[in-house]
């Protein structure tokens, strides 16, 4: 059996069962018996206690995580280091990870896919704010509760990003499915290294299979670095357009082609909600490598011999006419023989053959441009005259074409009518997507032309679709201060309506009370009530003169004082037993109203003990009223809001055996058998 089973740790946390397994520390199942709530406890393996990497990273972990403090981030409670045990207390996750998840359904939906990604994107940006970088951003490490949020857990190999950029080592890399190309070749990694992770979980929420696979995991590394994924599309054609842009982008190998934070990418995915059939230019691009370059500097360089520079360097007429160029006036050797006249007279012929020369020259350039121009036109004329052809068989505007009225469309369902043949007259056009309160999904909430408008058979109108109510979770903002408070709920796109109100329990200035209650799923952007305390209300009453008086007797004059039996012990004493012999707050004290008033009993001659129980309370919202009946004697009473106090630890007083009952709202809720002699209790109910 394990050694850590049933067994307190630093006697505060009771391990009840092992619940998962890791590389470097097993996770349990407990209770912190101080105030009943259930934990999660992860432990690192013995053989690792000595392993000062992993205490490293162990150590780490907790110190990422305790500076953090976000809803769908797993919060940390505790921490321990010592020589026999290191570990840390967690909050406690009832769910499944979002791989068991995608294993399990195999292709998500997208508008799933969506809701998932945004609340992962909100805890990274609060850990990148907080200059941390998870590093490790896998579908393992993401749990997924059963009201759909979601928690980021295990940040072992988180760096703190202030102290400087970090490169990876073989013992600090993540599961390399998910693994950016930077990480994959030990390069600096920043907060981009997690979008890329958050990119290769989309991929396969959506695809239902990673971007890239191999038989090893250098192989599924090297492929990250150098290979382009399959087109999302091509794999699942259900997904938008706009999506697929925005998870390429996230996954682009430079990180400088990336979005630069996750609150960039948010913004695009709050778009896209808004307008499934926006489009993104993005593009998926390659690295360039040296050949790349090189062969682009081979290109330009050819188009600039290419240009006119180059043709001016080659070489004069002779050489454009394949003779060569004559030095000077240097004349043929059988010329310097002619006579005067006869040389006159062959210069003459020369220069006269030349001007004709340069005359047929010039009409025959004329005589071209005029056969090209006419040719030009011929072939224009002819152009137009069979697209006019064409245009006049395939439209035929002498046609009547019949006219119809435009019916009502708006609050039909689209994919019902899109084909029907009622309807068939008309070409239905889905111009925009978007959430509608007033119309349920895939409805029709607004349609161009309106009603009643006369068209052509086969006009187009444009329809507008409703992706239903748009929908949120409440933030967890009980006891906390009002104005960090109002800003968690107005940044998550909530109308905050304050309500200052007196509550005995929460101090003033703290938030006491939400309407919706903190997780609930509702509509985005609704208004919600938030309860701010002012603390007690400041009645006063004056405490009565009990001694002496008996215990019924004495709760009826604090009840007619507007006040309330509180705590009861015995002590021997000389006094009639079961009457007064001490109070407090004492007699003509001024009080709050409401106030409880602890009282000392006597015990005659009876040994008397005390005995604390430790009961937890039920998961309520606001507040109840607790009491507790001792053999059917009501001795203790109390005002408690269970969301705030999870566990009531009242203390009795007593000899021998007795049995309490707890109520709650005046209904019975436990019973113990309460041994004083020995200072135990058992639950019976």
């Amino acid at each position: 059996m394990d050694k850590y089973i049933g067994k307190r740790l630093d006697g505060r946390y009771l391990v009840d069962e092992l619940v998962g397994i890791g590389g470097m520390a097993n996770v349990y199942k407990a209770t912190d018996v101080s105030n009943g709530r259930v934990v999660a406890i992860k432990i690192l393996r013995d053989e690792y206690v000595q392993n000062q990497e992993l205490l490293r990273r162990f150590k780490n972990e907790s110190k990422a995580v305790a500076l953090l403090s976000h809803q769908n981030i797993v919060r940390v409670y505790d921490v321990n280091f010592s020589d026999k045990v290191n570990y840390i207390v967690m909050e406690y996750i009832d769910g499944v990870t979002l791989k068991e998840y995608i294993e399990h359904k195999g292709v998500l939906g997208w508008k799933e896919a969506v809701y998932f990604t945004v609340q992962i994107l909100r805890a990274l940006q609060h850990a990148h704010d907080n200059g941390i970088v998870h590093r490790d951003i896998k579908p393992q490490n993401i749990m997924l509760l059963k009201d759909g949020s979601i928690k980021v857990t295990d940040f072992g190999i988180a760096r703190f990003a202030r102290s400087g950029m970090h490169t990876m080592t073989d013992k600090a890399i993540g599961s390399v499915h998910y693994i950016s190309p930077e990480q994959a070749k030990g390069e600096v990694t920043d907060n981009r290294a997690d979008l890329y992770s958050v990119g290769v979980m989309m991929y396969e929420m959506l695809a239902g299979r990673l971007p890239f696979e191999a038989e090893s995991a250098v192989s599924v590394a090297i492929k990250h670095i150098e290979e382009v994924p399959r087109s999302l599309r091509s794999v699942n054609p259900d997904i938008p357009e706009a999506l697929e842009s925005i998870v390429l982008r996230a996954m682009q190998k430079d990180a400088d082609d990336r979005y630069n934070s996750a609150a960039e990418m948010l913004r695009d995915i709050d778009s896209f909600k808004k307008d499934p059939s926006i489009l993104f230019e993005y593009k998926y691009r390659t690295p360039s490598g040296p050949a790349s370059e090189a062969m682009m500097e081979r290109e330009v360089s050819g188009l600039q011999a290419e240009g006119g520079e180059g043709r001016r360097t080659t070489g004069g007429k002779a050489a454009l006419f394949g003779g060569k160029k004559r030095k000077g006036k240097t004349a043929p050797k059988n010329e310097k023989k002619r006579p005067a006249q006869a040389r006159r007279r062959v210069a003459a012929r020369n220069e006269q053959l030349a001007e004709d020369a340069k005359r047929s020259t010039r009409s025959g350039q004329s005589h071209g441009l005029l056969t090209v121009l006419v040719g030009i036109t011929c072939a224009f004329v002819i152009g137009s005259m069979i697209f006019v052809g064409t245009m006049l068989v395939l439209n035929n505007p002498f046609e009547r074409v019949a006219d119809v009225k435009v019916p009502n469309l708006v609050g039909l369902d689209y994919e019902t009518i899109k084909n029907s043949e009622e309807y068939k007259g008309l070409a239905i056009v889905v111009e925009e997507s978007g959430y509608n309160e007033q119309y349920p999904v895939g409805q029709i909430y607004e349609q161009s032309p309106s009603q009643g408008r006369t068209v052509k058979t086969g006009a187009v109108v444009n329809v507008k679709v409703s992706m239903g109510t748009e929908l949120a979770i409440m933030p967890e903002v009980l006891g906390k201060e009002a104005a960090v408070a109002q800003t968690e709920l107005t940044d998550a796109g909530f109308t905050v309506q304050r309500v200052d109100v007196y509550n005995d329990l929460v101090p003033s200035g703290l938030v006491c009370g939400t309407n919706p209650g903190s997780g609930s799923q509702v509509p985005a952007g609704i208004a919600v009530k938030m309860e701010v305390s002012m603390g007690p209300e400041t009645k006063t009453a004056v405490v009565p003169d009990l001694g002496g008086e008996s215990l019924e007797s004495a709760r009826a004059k604090l009840e007619a004082a507007g006040l309330s039996v509180g705590n009861i012990t015995y002590r021997s004493n000389e006094a009639d037993t079961d009457t007064v012999i001490g109070q407090s707050p004492s007699r003509s004290s001024e009080v709050s109203e409401g106030s409880y008033v602890d009282l000392t009993l006597s015990s005659g001659d009876r040994e008397i003990s005390t005995v604390q129980l430790y009961v937890s309370l039920p998961d309520i919202t606001g507040a109840v009223s607790v009491s507790a009946a001792q053999d059917g004697v009501t001795v203790l009473q109390r005002q408690i809001q269970p969301s705030l106090v999870k566990v009531w630890k009242p203390t009795f007083s007593g000899s021998g055996v007795a049995e309490i009952e707890i109520f709650i709202d005046g209904a019975s809720y436990r019973t113990y058998e309460v041994d004083f002699d020995s200072g135990t209790s058992t639950q019976l109910s």
